[in-house]
């Protein structure tokens, strides 16, 4: 089921195209004040904006038009004011508008520990979840981060990412780490599988700041929700 493309390259930058199955709901949710009475699903978020999806009912958002409203994740709240930039059919993208205080509220909002404590092991979550046959692990945060372990026939682990809001990270065996941001991400829904298709752009060189986010979300992981073999191969790669 998992997919890979071949590999884009340009003069200036190269770009790889990979395939997750998508978790059917999420917690992160936005509440317009414009429309009271439906609620949003934040499909991405970052600390510059967000993607909403409605799934029952209309809006009127057009490009251009402000939206404001709160968003809601377990128990935490954040009070938000963006500007539309898109929108396709019910869903659009959303551009907060930022000030000195609301860039410290969101950051709080999208702390790590906030994310943590939304996060679940769908691998273990009951639930009758379509995963690729070599997707051992799955830990989802709603919209902020992913983490998706792969192993090989052998059951040895061959590759993990992790998503972080607009960046990602990936280590695959022989290969080692690589960091860069998520340049696109679209829905290639059929009538039997939910999956998203992210387009990553690479940084060429390891950012820091990206790997340094992974080793703060993975060493925060409650122990119970992977075993310690496959816990202590993220730290080990990551330099835990």
């Amino acid at each position: 089921m998992e997919r890979h493309l071949n590999l884009i390259k340009t003069e200036y930058q190269e770009t790889e195209k990979r395939v997750f199955p998508r978790f059917p709901f999420t917690y992160l949710t936005f509440k317009s004040k414009d429309t009271e009475s439906r609620v949003f699903e934040v499909k991405d978020i970052s600390f510059s904006g967000m993607q909403l999806s409605l799934k029952d009912g209309g809006h009127e958002y057009t490009p251009g038009t402000e939206i404001d409203g709160t968003l809601h994740w377990k128990s935490a709240k954040l009070k938000a004011i963006g500007s539309v930039k898109w929108v396709s059919g019910q869903e659009l993208g959303v551009a907060f508008t930022l000030s000195s205080v609301f860039e410290k509220e969101v950051k709080q909002f999208l702390s790590v520990e906030n994310i943590v404590a939304g996060m679940r092991p769908i691998h273990n979550s009951g639930l009758d979840i379509d995963m690729p046959s070599n997707l051992k692990y799955w830990l989802r945060a709603d919209g902020p981060v992913e983490v998706f372990i792969w192993q090989h026939n052998d059951g040895e682990i061959s590759r993990f990412q992790i998503i972080l809001m607009d960046n990602f990270l990936e280590w695959e065996d022989g290969k080692g780490i690589k960091t860069g941001e998520v340049a696109e991400k679209r829905d290639l829904d059929t009538p039997l599988v939910k999956e998203d298709e992210f387009t990553f752009r690479f940084t060429g060189e390891l950012d820091e700041s990206i790997l340094e986010f992974a080793r703060s979300v993975v060493s925060q992981l409650p122990h119970n929700y992977l075993p310690d073999t496959a816990r202590n191969f993220l730290e080990t790669k990551l330099g835990l």
